[in-house]
């Protein structure tokens, strides 16, 4: 690591450098492609025993990595004092913040914001004894529950009280030992962006935000799901319309409040793609805040496999990524099925780890047998992508959720056309984002969530149809290289980075 004092200090939440995945391996790009700053990192996950070692070797333009876990079983050798006169002052300040938590609809305004920053976690502020064995905080927790859960035991709602409120002290306390740095960059919202708006006020630093998904439209998700949060079974949800009992929308409140803040608080928002710009807008963003950044591939690295393709067209369709649920494998085995009536040499390769979700790869591998497909569908697990995709006709993705697939740019940047369900930014890849994008021509074509018979169809006339399938190659080739190469990525994170740096000085 380097010895210089950084310029940028990154905040990232369960990923870089202890979790390889999409969000951590552009962080790692993204630092390799702008060694002219130096990067200060600071991972805060769960608990430790998630995490193992480091799985990526830190460029040397990384000066330090802090590393933080919100949940230890450490125990505080402060001792709360008793009495509901003990620290009144600061009690009636947790009183109002607790209110934006449980009542969402407008962000913490920043000088309370700023007043919980430099007071949690402190000795002469309300420190994390204080939280949880104080009297004045016995009072503000009974009188939450009484005013406003009328369905929930109390003991569930003391642990869910405690258990929801307890990371904000260690955030704090992070936030108040933070290098001094010129930029401040969260990679989500959740903790790590609480974390950067908490740092940005108190130490009056820019602060940018990145969102690859959208943290707390995926929390929500999550949280609907969570068999952990107790309820009655009549308030239980299994969708997001459903009815929700009061303990799991005090934990989805929480997110949307810190979700809302960041957007507050970050001096630029970046997003992906212009439907999850929408999205955070319509979450509490200013638009002239929102920007939208597209991720970028290293196109040259896909010339050899380019150079490599075969004058045929091979009746080859690859689906590339996990075999998990979201990925809607078996939609792609029944489109293989259905477009072998009309193409029968058709064949379908899944490429990807399999490990992951041992249940679902089972049942995908008992579709298979069930539909005679032992011959044509393919699990090939993981394999080097500049060697597969010469053999490929197609990348299909039948995937129900995406934020921007880097797979379909990496297929168009070795002259492959792609197919994929309408999702995420996938249409936008395929079809072009603007008037000037558009005018290149598609790359392939988008097909409905968890249309077999469409996506069938779509394999047919693609490899079927030499001529256009040429032209869907040539316009992915020239939309890849025109809008989505990692230096337009570089290029503008290097103005944004310059920009706001630039602008409080």
């Amino acid at each position: 690591m380097s010895n210089k004092n950084a310029d940028i200090l990154l905040l990232l939440e369960g990923t870089y450098p202890y979790v390889r995945g999409g969000v951590s391996s552009w962080v790692h790009q993204i630092i390799e492609g702008l060694p002219h700053y130096n990067f200060e990192l600071v991972f805060i996950g769960g608990a430790p025993e998630h995490y193992g070692e480091i799985q990526y070797t830190l460029p040397e333009n990384v000066t330090k990595l802090h590393v933080h876990y919100l949940v230890e079983n450490d125990t505080s050798e402060i001792k709360a004092k008793h009495g509901v006169k003990y620290k009144k002052e600061l009690f009636d300040f947790w009183q109002q913040l607790q209110n934006y938590f449980r009542d969402c609809n407008e962000p913490i305004p920043t000088e309370l914001l700023k007043f919980a920053f430099e007071t949690l976690a402190k000795k002469d502020g309300i420190n994390e004894a204080d939280f949880l064995y104080s009297e004045s905080s016995w009072q503000v927790l009974t009188n939450y529950y009484s005013t406003f859960c009328d369905e929930s035991s109390f003991i569930d709602f003391f642990w869910s009280y405690r258990n929801l409120y307890k990371p904000l002290f260690k955030i704090a306390e992070i936030a108040r030992g933070l290098p001094k740095v010129k930029l401040i960059h969260s990679i989500s919202t959740g903790y790590a962006g609480i974390l950067g708006s908490g740092a940005s006020v108190i130490s009056d630093t820019p602060f940018l935000l990145t969102e690859h998904g959208i943290y707390t439209k995926e929390r929500k998700i999550d949280l609907i799901q969570a068999s952990w949060i107790k309820e009655s079974e009549q308030s239980l949800g299994k969708n997001l319309n459903t009815e929700m009992g009061f303990i799991r929308r005090m934990w989805i409140s929480f997110f949307e409040q810190i979700g809302r803040t960041t957007y507050q608080e970050a001096d630029k928002i970046i997003s992906l793609y212009d439907g999850n710009r929408q999205r955070q807008i319509k979450d509490g963003a200013a638009p002239e805040k929102a920007f939208v950044v597209p991720n970028g591939i290293k196109t040259v690295r896909f010339i050899e496999a380019l150079d490599q393709r075969p004058k045929q067209i091979p009746p080859v369709v690859g689906l590339i990524g996990r075999v998990v649920p979201i990925k809607d494998i078996k939609t792609f085995i029944r489109a293989i099925k259905e477009a072998q009536s009309i193409l029968p040499e058709v064949e379908g390769w899944i490429i990807g780890p399999y490990e992951e979700d041992p249940q679902y790869y089972k049942e995908c591998e008992l579709l298979v047998g069930s539909l005679d497909l032992q011959n044509s569908v393919k699990f090939l697990g993981m394999q080097d992508i500049t060697k597969i995709l010469p053999q490929l006709g197609i990348v299909a993705l039948t995937s129900i959720s995406e934020a921007q697939p880097l797979v379909l740019l990496e297929a168009m940047a070795a002259g492959v056309p792609v197919l994929a369900s309408d999702v995420g930014s996938c249409r936008e890849i395929i079809e072009g984002g603007t008037d000037e994008d558009r005018a290149l021509g598609k790359a392939g074509e988008v097909v409905p969530i968890a249309s077999p018979s469409e996506t069938a169809k779509q394999i047919s006339n693609m490899l079927t149809n030499e001529q256009a399938w040429l032209e869907y190659q040539k316009s992915g080739l020239d939309r890849v290289q025109k809008f989505y190469d990692e230096s337009h990525m570089f290029a503008r994170y290097d103005k944004l980075y310059k920009d706001t740096i630039a602008w409080l000085e």
